[in-house]
């Protein structure tokens, strides 16, 4: 039996090595092309871990109920041994109530499906939601190790608004922030759009930044929020996201769980997976609730979505400055502006629609809030805003009973007065 088996075996390497050899043969890029796949497949391996259950999408993703214990984050050599946190030591005071809504200009709402792959299942107890990565996510890349990373030049600059910065890296924004203290989280509702994107290689977010440090090669920050990335997904749909790195995205960081770092304890919400439905020009308008804060008892920065769903922690020591707490906080959208044939790109940030606009037709954050030292969640005292063009992309913020501090931002890119 066992000479049998050897057999068999070096039957199956046989074949093996005839269709590596056949490959290398055949491609264009022969054994570079080979390699490259081989790679890919090692990348796979390493971020598709076991499944206890596996639930098709409506939109072709699939979502792996992976054990919590075996999920990436596992993989970095200072957790191996690490204790998982189920729950945050303490939730800042003041915490409202806040999830998934829909609402429309006579404020009526009602309470929505947080995303797509929840009408074909849920991942059981004990389990998390992991959008599967495929080979092609992996190759659109600009290669297997940038794969899941922004590139740098990716963060805001408000208080270095020169003209040398516009548009440097390609990235544009139009933000509201605070900073000049200590803080230690923040809080948004942020409308939530499915913006065009001209180019695959371009993408649209809006999303809360914490940030640490300079703006330079030592910048720590975390972020989550909303994104459309055909590079990073295959298509335009929006997508819950958070993204950190604790060296201006140079080497460390990621999206999601695409590295290790971040730890999810959540068995309901997928990282990367679609947010549905979304709010439509002079329609229905949905919101999502993002709250990032640092637990004061174990130091780990903890993310909340909607009022439901604590979604897990960064553990402390991923980070140099935000180890202690957060100089900046900003709120707001960035895009890829490639320049497409020498021109702005077409490329739209929110509901692509300037903030005059308002209600129903621009989008907006709203009830904007920071943790403090004394972990209390607050209105910001002050906000200022900043945009690098604001013929493309604009933001008008302002302050009332209901919404609190908030802001409309966005615009298409370009127009006739934005070339």
């Amino acid at each position: 039996m066992r000479a049998h088996a050897s057999v068999v075996f070096e039957v199956v390497v046989l074949l093996i090595c005839f269709e590596v050899w056949l490959a290398c043969a055949t491609s264009p890029a022969n054994a570079g092309d080979l390699k490259k796949q081989l790679a890919v497949g090692k990348h796979l391996r390493r971020l598709n871990k076991p499944a206890v259950k596996s639930i098709q999408s409506p939109d072709g993703d699939i979502i792996d109920c992976v054990n919590i214990a075996q999920q990436p984050s596992f993989d970095h050599p200072f957790l191996k041994n690490h204790t998982i946190q189920l729950r945050p030591g303490f939730h800042p005071e003041g915490l409202y109530d806040e999830s998934k809504i829909a609402s429309d200009a006579s404020n009526n709402r009602t309470n929505t499906i947080a995303q797509l792959w929840h009408h074909n299942g849920r991942c059981p107890v004990g389990t998390i939601p992991i959008r599967r990565t495929r080979s092609d996510d992996v190759l659109r890349a600009s290669s297997v190790k940038r794969y899941g990373k922004k590139k740098q030049m990716s963060f805001p600059r408000p208080l270095f608004a020169d003209p040398d910065f516009i548009n440097e890296g390609g990235h544009q924004h139009a933000i509201a922030y605070v900073n000049g203290e200590k803080f230690y989280g923040a809080k948004a509702i942020i409308n939530v759009w499915e913006p065009n994107i001209q180019l695959p290689n371009e993408f649209s977010l809006s999303q809360l930044w914490i940030l640490g440090g300079s703006f330079g090669q030592d910048l720590n920050s975390i972020e989550a929020g909303w994104l459309v990335s055909p590079e990073l997904y295959g298509d335009n749909n929006t997508r819950l996201f958070t993204y950190w790195t604790s060296d201006s995205y140079q080497a460390t960081g990621c999206y999601n769980l695409l590295c290790s770092g971040f730890i999810q304890i959540s068995s309901e919400i997928a990282m990367g997976a679609s947010i549905f439905p979304v709010s439509q020009y002079d329609g229905s308008q949905y919101d999502i609730s993002i709250l990032v804060w640092k637990d004061p008892k174990e130091g780990n920065w903890w993310m909340q979505f909607g009022s439901d769903y604590v979604m897990g922690y960064w553990p402390s020591f991923l980070f140099s400055y935000l180890a202690d707490s957060a100089s900046t906080v900003e709120w707001g959208g960035e895009v890829i502006n490639s320049e497409p044939d020498g021109q702005h790109t077409a490329t739209h940030m929110g509901s692509g629609h300037f903030p005059e606009e308002g209600f129903g037709k621009a989008s907006y954050f709203k009830k904007l809030q920071i943790v403090d030292e004394s972990n209390n969640l607050k209105s910001p005292k002050w906000i200022s805003t900043f945009t690098e063009q604001s013929n493309c992309y604009d933001i008008q913020s302002n302050n009332n009973g209901d919404w609190g501090s908030y802001f409309y931002f966005g615009g298409p890119g370009r127009n006739p007065n934005c070339q």
